[in-house]
């Protein structure tokens, strides 16, 4: 049974995860960055290839963010309908949850276009 209270912790983890999408992408571009620093000033070619593994493993986390965000977003929206059909559809709980759902769907549109 959907709660008030389940509805808060999904939002919760919806939001966190979001900030954590946001903040492996600004490190994707930090270490690009650096990587790329490395190479012009001709760095130690083991310091160049551990910068790179860096960047890499810092780029293999965000598909595995935006996987855990999307069922996230499933959990969430699931609840929401749940409390739908027990007419319980009401609250800023609630009107925060939509907005948040709204939010990550609006990311999802524009990182794949």
């Amino acid at each position: 049974m959907a709660t008030i209270r389940n509805l808060k912790i999904k939002t919760a983890a919806c939001k966190r995860i979001v900030k954590e999408l946001h903040s492996y992408e600004k490190e994707v571009e930090r270490e690009a960055a650096k990587t790329a620093s490395m190479k012009e000033k001709g760095a130690d070619p083991y310091d160049l290839k551990q910068q790179e593994n860096v960047l890499g493993e810092s780029r293999m986390m965000i598909p595995d963010c935006r996987k855990r965000l999307e069922s996230s977003l499933a959990d969430l929206k699931a609840i929401l309908a749940e409390l739908e059909e027990l007419k319980q559809k009401e609250g800023p709980e609630v009107v925060e949850a939509e907005s948040t759902v709204a939010d990550i769907e609006k990311l999802f549109q524009t990182t794949e276009s």
